[in-house]
């Protein structure tokens, strides 16, 4: 039996969406169990009760707890004994969605795993850090490129000192997936991003530019004052933005940029970023994961890989690596840090214990505010040609 510390035995999940079609209610189901902390007992797998519970075989959910709506997974488990229930909900639906599902899973008293962007709207967002902090539950956000071991390996190296002071980041994420008008043929997964009832304010920099904002975050702990942003929809006829650009004021006086693309072509899914110290920079790339390039003035570049018993590995990102050297991890791996750093916190809960909530490894409800903020304000500088306007939210974190 897989164990979490003194809790000695799995946590059970329960999905929300991940039905016939989806894609990232499967990587939420794999990442979950990769490390056997967990098991997938319940769901509630779509918002059609017969697809929902058509569904529950290709995820070994027994009939008994598959369930045709989310209210009525919530109630039929918080009625099962405590040794029996589900100790959290992984919620891996449209956008849209995403508020009310986690508000009544925190208020029937789950812990929450979320897809971002969080919520549909700002106000949303604030309203569920409320209630994350009255519930006392555990709340992580699925911002899954926070767990590559180098990502880990940067940000502990960047916030030691090893790079100086931080002056500048470029953190860019370019897809060309959506360079034709998929929507129009009722493609799924790009009807609801381009539909602004369900995705929100944005389309490419809600979908992916939130991503690119968060690494960047994450990574360097700078916090932002203001943005200027342009949004842009070049293929005619689309609802949302398909391509954009922001530049950020940083409070340490630096620069930051954060370009979000879907219409270009040959792009498949490029997030890469470039932090610049006034000791040194580095620059990392998710195609290529399991590589980082740091480089200083007069010596020669170093190529830093994931290797967790190199010497130059810190502990952050050893402890983010679960192979040898050699042996490359990957998006899986990465989405499965989010899961396997939450689920100490999960388990420290079960048992009554004291945990972290706001400095915490892995992307928490502040790091969900902080990226419907910058949805928000991004969209509403670029309707100002540019504007600067703030960006530092009153729940950032460093």
């Amino acid at each position: 039996m897989a164990t979490n510390g003194d809790l000695n035995r799995k946590l059970r999940m329960a999905l929300v969406g991940g039905g016939a079609g989806s894609f990232i209610g499967r990587v939420h189901a794999t990442a979950a169990v990769l490390d056997n902390r967990a098991e997938l007992v319940a769901g509630a797998l779509s918002s059609d009760p017969e697809r929902a519970k058509a569904s529950a075989p290709d995820y070994d959910i027994k009939p008994d707890r598959a369930y045709g709506s989310v209210d009525e997974l919530l109630s039929s488990e918080a009625a099962l004994p405590e040794d029996k229930r589900i100790d959290f909900v992984s919620v891996a639906t449209p956008n849209h969605t995403h508020f009310a599902i986690a508000k009544a899973a925190l208020e029937a008293g789950f812990n929450v795993v979320c897809d971002k962007p969080m919520t549909f709207d700002l106000e949303q967002a604030e309203e569920l850090a409320t209630l994350v902090e009255k519930s006392g539950a555990v709340f992580a956000l699925s911002h899954n490129y926070t767990g590559y071991p180098l990502i880990r390996q940067a940000r502990e190296m960047i916030l030691s000192g090893e790079l100086g002071e931080i002056q500048a980041f470029r953190s860019n994420y370019m897809q060309g997936w959506l360079r034709s008008r998929l929507e129009d043929d009722d493609q799924k997964q790009a009807a609801w991003r381009t539909d602004p009832a369900k995705s929100g304010a944005a389309g490419a920099f809600g979908d992916i530019g939130t991503h690119a904002y968060n690494l960047a975050r994450y990574m360097t702990g700078l916090l932002p004052e203001e943005v200027s942003s342009h949004l842009k929809i070049f293929a005619p006829g689309r609802r949302l933005d398909d391509y954009g650009h922001a530049v950020i004021r940083l409070e340490n006086g630096g620069l930051g940029t954060v370009t979000a693309s879907q219409i270009s072509h040959g792009r498949e899914n490029d997030l890469f970023i470039e932090v610049d110290g006034t000791k040194g920079a580095l620059q990392w790339r998710q195609e290529d994961p399991n590589q980082m390039m740091v480089r200083r003035n007069g010596q020669p570049h170093q190529v830093y890989t994931r290797d967790p018993n190199a010497p130059f590995t810190n502990a952050s990102g050893a402890a983010a690596c679960r192979l040898p050297a050699g042996h490359p991890e990957a998006f899986f791996e990465a989405f499965a840090n989010v899961y396997r750093f939450a689920y100490d916190a999960m388990a420290d809960r079960a048992l009554g214990k004291s945990f972290e909530k706001t400095d915490t490894i892995y992307p928490n409800v502040a790091d969900g505010v902080e990226g419907m903020y910058f949805i928000q304000q991004c969209v509403a500088s670029s309707a100002e040609n540019g504007a600067w306007l703030p960006l530092k939210h009153p729940l950032a974190r460093k």
